[in-house]
């Protein structure tokens, strides 16, 4: 995951990792973790002008019955912290009480929709968790995420499982995803699995890029539902151009939002967001291969 950050927060920012001693294991979704880090770091990121430094760091803490009365969502207890800090602008007070509520976004528009935080905040509070921020203008900021420790044993066999190698692919891919986090995060997991990337943030520049582009094109991989033109009717117009291109849908939605779509009926592949590096090597290769 830190190659994978590195490309998402560009050159120009150094990316320091500090792991703490003797932490212990969390019971978590892998995926979920992967998500939280990106969305953290990418906030970091946009904080930042020119240079600059994020550091993520890893650690233990006991909650104590004082403590937790001041956060609404933590429970006194042993927990394990992932920090993630910047010397970016900083944060003024009025965002920092709206941070976590859906839609409420600071950018302008077309560079987010306001839900980075609030996935972040959904997935450590789902995993029974709580969030501290501290930030002053000016002075970065500080995301402390506490997660509860897990007590028991951890199982070798899914250790060995976690750090299994993962198959690589080849073809060209264009993706096209109107969330620019999304967008960059699933093109650099491509890139990693070997594949060529070609990324679009809206179907009407896919439908241009395809136009352009010298060669085949072996797989779209679109998001269902986006201004102006959702997924279905984008891989009906570029299946003209190109008869046998391969579609993989993807959404954030649930099954009953998204069902008219028609992405969800048998022959049509699809796969769930967020997605690990994993999950998608393993429905690329189902959807290129039928394997």
């Amino acid at each position: 995951m830190l190659t994978m950050l590195r490309r998402l927060i560009g050159e120009a920012i150094d990316l320091v990792w500090m792991p703490g001693r003797r932490v212990s294991p969390i019971k978590m979704d892998p995926s979920q973790v992967d998500q939280l880090l990106a969305n953290l770091c990418v906030n970091a990121r946009d904080a930042i002008t020119d240079t600059g430094r994020i550091a993520i760091e890893t650690g233990m803490v006991t909650v104590d019955q004082v403590a937790a009365a001041g956060n609404p969502d933590a429970v006194a207890g042993e927990y394990v912290v992932l920090t993630v800090s910047d010397n970016g602008s900083g944060i003024d007070p009025e965002t920092l009480s709206h941070l976590f509520e859906p839609f409420y976004t600071t950018k302008q528009m077309g560079e987010g929709t306001g839900l980075g935080l609030a996935t972040v905040y959904g997935i450590v509070t789902q995993n029974n968790g709580f969030i501290e921020v501290r930030s002053e203008e000016g002075q970065g900021a500080i995301f402390a995420v506490y997660l509860p420790e897990y007590l028991e044993t951890a199982d070798t066999t899914l250790r060995t499982e976690t750090v299994a190698v993962i198959p690589g692919g080849a073809g060209t891919v264009l993706l096209v995803e109107d969330e620019p986090m999304v967008l960059e995060m699933t093109t650099a997991m491509l890139e990693k699995l070997g594949y060529r990337v070609l990324p679009c943030a809206a179907a009407e520049e896919a439908i241009k890029l395809a136009e352009l582009h010298r060669g085949e094109i072996d797989l779209l991989m679109t998001d269902v539902i986006m201004p102006n033109m959702n997924g279905r009717d984008l891989a009906t117009q570029l299946s003209v151009r190109y008869p046998s291109l391969v579609c993989l849908f993807m959404s954030g939605y649930t099954a009953d939002v998204i069902a008219h779509h028609g992405v969800l009926e048998e022959g049509v592949w699809f796969i769930q967001k967020p997605f690990s590096k994993k999950e998608l090597a393993d429905k690329l290769r189902g959807t290129l291969f039928n394997c």
